[in-house]
């Protein structure tokens, strides 16, 4: 059964690193993933986000990671990148720990994500890239609203900052979703 925290959301800091690598890590690679149903263990190996990437990341002007908190204990339990690209806010390492997947941590983040877009950001669009093989989490995007742009880019083979790949087919999809404030 999932834990159900009651987050509270702010902007991750340098300080924050380890811990997101620890939480990204946990959500996508290796057997403790397994306990979610995001996991890429079956994908890829290795690493899914450094602590250069996340560093440059925060650095970026229009560029943050935001970070849902457990509001009792104080315990990082969900994040997410969000940066402002062109005319559209690109959403990016989306992670919730393994036992709080499925009881409303990854939709109240991803409901926070799409304000800060367009709020803070000013954007009214927001965009991702998912492998284009997980195919039950594009539906979970889809049921929230974002739809399939037609576009697809290549799995950044040989860049281990990403992960190792167990095939040799991977690559990403593009979604999209309009916000309402226009």
């Amino acid at each position: 059964m999932s834990r159900v925290p009651l987050l509270q959301f702010r902007t991750a800091t340098s300080e924050d690193i380890p811990a997101l690598v620890e939480l990204v890590t946990t959500a996508y690679r290796g057997e403790a993933s397994r306990a979610g149903w995001t996991t890429e263990a079956d994908l890829l190996d290795g690493t899914r986000i450094v602590p250069e990437v996340l560093a440059d990341d925060l650095a970026r002007p229009d560029s943050r990671v935001l970070i849902g908190e457990d509001r009792s204990s104080g315990e990082l339990v969900a994040c997410a990148h969000l940066e402002a690209v062109e005319k559209a806010a690109y959403f990016g390492m989306f992670a919730v720990l393994p036992d709080c997947q499925g009881a409303g941590a990854g939709r109240a983040l991803l409901a926070e994500a799409e304000r800060v877009s367009r709020d803070e950001l000013k954007r009214h669009r927001i965009r991702m890239t998912v492998i284009d093989v997980r195919h039950e989490l594009i539906a979970w995007y889809e049921r929230r609203g974002y739809r399939k742009t037609g576009e697809s880019h290549p799995f950044p083979y040989g860049d281990t900052r990403f992960g190792t790949p167990k095939r040799d087919d991977l690559q990403f999809t593009v979604l999209e979703k309009t916000l309402s404030g226009d």
